[in-house]
């Protein structure tokens, strides 16, 4: 039987790549008869270099075969399930909640969201709503980083990730690209984090986070010289490179078995600490570098989340 799915917002690369991959006519048994069948191509408001990706973007995805619908609702009436692929942020939650009330499962690109607030309300939203949903970045897949998390070096003792880390001004400024190597460090370390801190330049971040077990781990984000995605992990049997980038196919094959079973990936808990870890240290940098607390980040996005909910008719 054949999953059908929607895509909300094409303003990114990765509503092509899925597609292609999903729409294939030699599409291995992994992520067969799982076809994209409609689109709705409205994403960002206000960021260029992601509104002006959608009409080349629509074209492109209409040759492989995918219906373009006016709306999140029209969409929901053809697809099983949905790809948000947005690529702002801010807008995820509002686009979000007709496919929870829908119960079509739901796989939110990343960011998140354009917030943390935003990340806790979306989790909260789709509880209230028993939908299933998950977001990753596609680094999170990364076979050298499954094999460390499955157990290959050890017990885990700590982590240096690295990654481009472009800087939106309408995001948290790790949120846009340094999510990649952050996330990489959150698969291999787990959770855990209690503090941040941040250091800052104009070309280089360093975010050095501490763990209620006293391991340390680190995300380096880059903006000048060579750049690329990955890190070393240390264990209790070896140090290893984590290693190169594996490319979207694992993720979308992650996506399938959800869309299949509706069985959440991720817990819930590790991808809001990860979005928190981050927040945390834009928090530091705020504040010269001081450690900033995960705990604090999170009680004033929680008491936000439910303000915002509220505001949305989410009871």
């Amino acid at each position: 039987m054949q999953v059908r799915v929607g895509i909300i917002g094409l303003d990114t690369s990765h509503a092509i790549a899925f597609t292609k991959e999903l729409n294939s006519e030699t599409a291995k048994d992994d992520v067969a008869n799982c076809r994209v069948v409609a689109a709705y191509p409205k994403g960002s408001p206000d960021i260029e270099s992601s509104v002006s990706r959608v009409p080349g973007y629509t074209e492109e995805i209409q040759k492989l075969g995918v219906e373009i619908v006016d709306s999140i609702p029209a969409l929901l009436e053809k697809v099983d399930c949905v790809l948000l692929e947005t690529n702002d942020g801010r807008p995820h939650l509002e686009q979000a909640l007709p496919v929870f009330r829908a119960k079509k499962s739901v796989f939110i690109d990343k960011p998140v969201a354009g917030s943390l607030t935003d990340v806790v309300a979306l989790y909260e939203a789709a509880k209230r709503f028993d939908c299933p949903m998950f977001s990753a970045s596609s680094l999170r897949y990364t076979a050298g980083a499954q094999l460390i998390r499955e157990g290959e070096i050890g017990d885990v003792l700590g982590c240096d990730a690295y990654s481009p880390c472009s800087i939106e001004k309408t995001h948290p400024e790790l949120f846009w690209y340094g999510i990649h190597g952050c996330e990489t460090l959150y698969t291999v370390m787990g959770t855990g984090c209690e503090e941040v801190s941040r250091v800052s330049t104009a070309d280089f971040d360093v975010a050095v986070g501490r763990w209620n077990d006293g391991r340390i781990g680190t995300f380096r984000g880059i903006r000048k010289g060579k750049s690329g995605y990955g890190g070393t992990a240390f264990g209790s049997k070896s140090i290893k490179e984590i290693g190169p980038y594996g490319g979207y196919r694992p993720l979308v094959v992650e996506i399938v078995k959800f869309f299949r079973t509706g069985v959440e990936p991720i817990p819930e808990e590790e991808t809001i600490e990860l979005y928190a870890f981050m927040e945390a240290a834009d928090e530091s940098k705020r504040n010269g570098g001081k450690p900033a607390k995960i705990a604090d980040v999170l009680e004033k996005a929680r008491s936000g989340a439910k303000e915002r909910l509220t505001q949305l008719g989410v009871k």
